[in-house]
């Protein structure tokens, strides 16, 4: 649009509150609120900085909505910025994108890592998960996780496994369980141990550390180093996850919920640590990832060298506009919304910048959290603009197996944000044939069917990642093509870690962490296939099958160490002998059945 066409449609907007959208073709790019829609709509014919001017320019259109108050268009523009998730707003991004830990709502609950928690679970209520986090670094919370079950008990297994049990399982023999599915404990002490388990997730350290601590002494004690070691790694990592700052926080008045917010910018991207207080206690601590385009200066204040007033402004109310409010807030500067502020007081919400004494040093521990954040995924970001994309937050990545044309399968592995989803990978057994063109031909056009036909549950990915080279690349672009999935598609090949797009190649240096992450993707592709291409080949019928003495296990043994029913024919009895459960007479009979 250009600006006497700005103009033209704010002259026909009303003065009043409400929310108005800068659209092209079917996609908002930008949100914005206004006490007066008709004059802040007019401003953008003369846009102050340059990256709204390109918005401007692109845009084709201009959607209003009416509201009666200046805070229902606040509350508005909040809703509609994280439905659309438009490229030119400050916008915060999903909670369920990091890691949870969650205590399922059961008579024995589970404990389990999630990113999708049940609806219900952000409160602790009857018939109700209990939800902690979210954290950003997953592996710390598997270490955590893992040690809470070797220290309580806690069981890991889904309510389907629980339920008919006559014997308990492995974990239980492991020391991981203490299975309360056949009454090893009964519920009440169960009970007890979730309770130390919720207490320790809430902020007290020492529910864990202590008994690791314990455990560590006692084995250095009997000399047994390594297993001392292995706890001393485990403290540090149980030490580490609730971060410093245990002291607790002075409330004003009536204030039962205090929440403390620090804020850290990198280049487009913010981090927004949060801390909740609770009676006085800290309870909780969680990170937030936004992205901070440089917006209209004149109306957030967002910039190179100011930007924290506007992502303060912008985390306030995404966040809290579906959370309940916290009876105070305590900020490390204004952010400098009037509409902002406006709601805050009327919604009776304390709002304060500490300059010194035990609040500001919470708002200073809150600030260490989010700079520890900042920058941790800009690997995503570094991809996507090395390749030209809008985003590499979501990536798929794709390879094939097969022994010589047999038992042949595709994997589609899942990273977000760098980090390996395992519940969207998914597997496929394709149709025998030595050819890996065609393999991967079949692949792609099976994942791109079922994005097209809604058949995949899984949203699109910013990014394919093919293993292997030109010819791989050019057989999945052919599905995707025919198939009609418009999804960028680049391969990585092995031998001299090429990047292949379909218009050029790239040779990045080796420490270049964009290409880490598609290493990473790559090689988690390969690892997939291998695997599943072993389980089917396994499962295959062979003429070992009809030798006398050689059970399925024995195959197995047999098709691992040589790879093939060929290479078990040509080994020598030796060979053969080599291999666990294969005798003197087993090997002899092997070799004349072959």
């Amino acid at each position: 649009m250009n600006a006497d066409r700005v103009r033209e449609r704010a002259g026909s907007l009303p003065r009043e509150p409400g929310v108005y959208q800068f659209r092209a073709e079917e996609t908002t790019l930008y949100v914005g609120k206004a006490v007066d829609l008709r004059n802040r709509v007019r401003s953008y014919a003369d846009p102050r900085s340059a990256r709204i001017r390109r918005m401007v320019k692109r845009a084709d259109g201009i959607e209003i909505a009416v509201t009666d108050t200046e805070t229902q268009a606040l509350l508005l523009e909040a809703n509609l910025i994280k439905r659309h998730q438009p490229r030119y707003n400050v916008r915060l991004k999903d909670d369920k994108s990091y890691p949870m830990v969650q205590l399922t709502a059961h008579e024995a609950p589970q404990i389990e890592i999630t990113r999708d928690p049940d609806s219900e679970a952000q409160r602790d209520s009857d018939g109700a998960a209990t939800v902690f986090g979210p954290y950003t670094n997953k592996g710390q919370v598997e270490t955590v996780v893992k040690a809470l079950r070797e220290t309580y008990g806690i069981r890991g297994c889904s309510d389907h496994k629980y339920a008919g049990r006559d014997r308990p399982c492995l974990d239980y023999e492991m020391g991981l369980c203490t299975a309360p599915c056949t009454r090893e404990i009964d519920l009440e002490s169960y009970a007890e141990d979730v309770t130390a388990v919720k207490r320790f997730l809430e902020g007290e350290t020492g529910i864990l550390a202590d008994p690791l601590r314990r455990e560590m002494e006692a084995a250095a004690q009997n000399q047994q180093f390594e297993r001392a070691a292995n706890c001393r790694d485990r403290l540090e990592t149980v030490e580490a996850f609730h971060g410093a700052g245990g002291e607790a926080v002075q409330s004003v008045g009536d204030e039962r919920s205090v929440d403390v917010l620090g804020v850290a910018i990198e280049g487009e991207d913010a981090t927004v640590a949060r801390l909740r207080a609770e009676r006085g206690k800290l309870v909780n601590r969680d990170r937030h990832t936004l992205e901070a385009p440089s917006a209209d200066t004149a109306r957030t204040g967002y910039d190179a060298d100011g930007g924290v007033s506007a992502v303060l402004a912008a985390f306030i109310v995404q966040y809290y506009a579906e959370r309940d409010l916290p009876d105070a807030l305590l900020l490390p500067e204004r952010h400098g919304d009037d509409e902002v502020e406006a709601w805050l007081e009327a919604e009776g919400i304390s709002v304060r910048v500490p300059g010194a004494g035990r609040e500001a040093k919470l708002v200073e521990l809150a600030l260490k959290n989010a700079r520890r954040n900042v920058g941790g995924r800009d690997e995503c970001g570094l991809l996507a603009d090395a390749l030209e994309l809008e985003s590499a937050r979501r990536i798929e990545g794709f390879d094939v197996s097969h022994a010589q044309g047999t038992a042949a399968v595709g994997s589609d592995v899942t990273f977000v944000e760098g980090s390996a989803e395992k519940s969207d990978y998914r597997r496929k057994k394709l149709t025998d044939q030595n050819d890996d063109y065609d393999n991967m031909r079949a692949l792609l056009g099976w994942r791109a069917r079922r994005a097209v036909e809604g058949r995949d549950d899984r949203p699109d990915p910013d990014l394919l990642v093919i293993d292997g080279g030109e010819g791989q690349l050019a057989a999945a672009r052919e599905a995707l093509a025919e198939v009609g999935w418009d999804v960028p598609a680049i391969a990585l090949a092995k031998a001299e870690e090429r990047v292949i797009t379909p218009n050029r190649q790239f040779s990045w240096p080796s420490d270049a962490p964009h290409l880490h992450l598609l290493q990473r993707v790559r090689d988690e592709a390969h690892r997939f296939a291998v695997q599943y291409h072993q389980t089917i080949r396994d499962e295959v019928t062979t003429v070992l099958d009809d030798v006398p003495g050689v059970g399925p296990e024995t195959r197995k043994r047999l098709l691992g160490r040589f790879g093939s029913v060929e290479n078990v024919r040509e080994a020598s009895l030796e060979d053969l002998q080599s291999v666990t459960g294969v005798g003197e007479r087993t090997a002899e009979t092997i070799k004349s059945r072959l």
